[in-house]
């Protein structure tokens, strides 16, 4: 008999908390020990976000998330997103390190004259996550924003923000580049890049996510530990041009590199 396999299961599973996710589930082939320990909702609730409770509360499938166990509603968040604050969020967990993932819904944006019919019109999509998203109709000046709590985000993480949109058959205007900046309301940090929405011809800012959605990088920034008293802003801007035929699903962001 293995030395591991002589210690208590509670050790055990202890011992594998400290690992990773990728970890616990190859520790879990090793033997029928390690498979117990490993699968523990003592296990799997330490790769958790520890605020996971509050969040999966907003939910309207809380009941069924709860009744889950720990590993299988990790890989639950980590495969399909679930809407949150009143249907304006979405929250997923990466699936390597169970960091956290948002996406601001359109409605949940600042989007100048938004409200506006003449602007912008606000429809329902079979391949939205949200009940709306928002088309425009015409501007010239486009401006859309983001804001999200730090305190809401993983510390120690590296974030990129992107731009989640559609753009219709006869849209016209965004060849131009549009202006993407990443703040702080609390700090004098800004980030300023330049990006094309229109992917034609094949241009590398604009991807297609394989949604039914493009997306575009506004910007990265990070998160410290012990930085949860800010509010990070995600924007893009063009006001020097008439343009029509966006649809905006929403503004994500999620850890760098995913």
């Amino acid at each position: 008999m293995d030395m591991i396999s002589m210690l208590p299961v509670e050790s055990i599973s202890l011992i594998i908390s400290f690992t990773s996710p990728r970890d616990a589930c190859r520790s879990s082939v090793v033997s029928p020990v390690l498979r117990i320990a490993g699968d523990s909702d003592f296990v799997w609730e330490r790769f958790l976000p520890q605020d996971y409770k509050q969040i999966i509360s907003q939910s309207p499938s809380s009941s069924s998330l709860n009744s889950m166990s720990k590993k299988d509603l990790y890989f639950r968040l980590c495969s399909h997103s679930i809407i949150i604050s009143n249907g304006n969020m979405s929250f997923a967990l990466e699936k390597q390190s169970g960091k956290k993932c948002y996406m601001v819904c359109a409605r949940g944006l600042t989007i100048a004259w938004g409200d506006t019919p003449a602007y912008w019109h606000w429809i329902t999509l079979p391949h939205s996550r949200f009940a709306e998203v928002a088309e425009l109709k015409l501007v010239w000046w486009l401006d859309i924003k983001a804001c999200i709590e730090t305190k809401d985000l993983s510390p120690g993480t590296t974030y990129a923000a992107y731009l989640v949109y559609q753009l219709s058959q006869h849209r016209y205007g965004f060849e131009s580049p549009l202006v993407s900046r990443i703040s702080y309301q609390q700090s004098d940090v800004v980030t300023v890049h330049r990006v094309i929405l229109d992917p034609r011809p094949p241009r590398p800012q604009a991807r297609d996510r394989g949604d039914g959605w493009i997306e575009v990088e506004i910007g990265e920034f990070f998160i410290e530990q012990g930085d949860d008293d800010d509010v990070v802003e995600c924007s893009v801007k063009e006001v020097s041009n008439s343009k029509r035929g966006l649809i905006v699903e929403g503004i994500e962001v999620r850890p760098k590199g995913i």
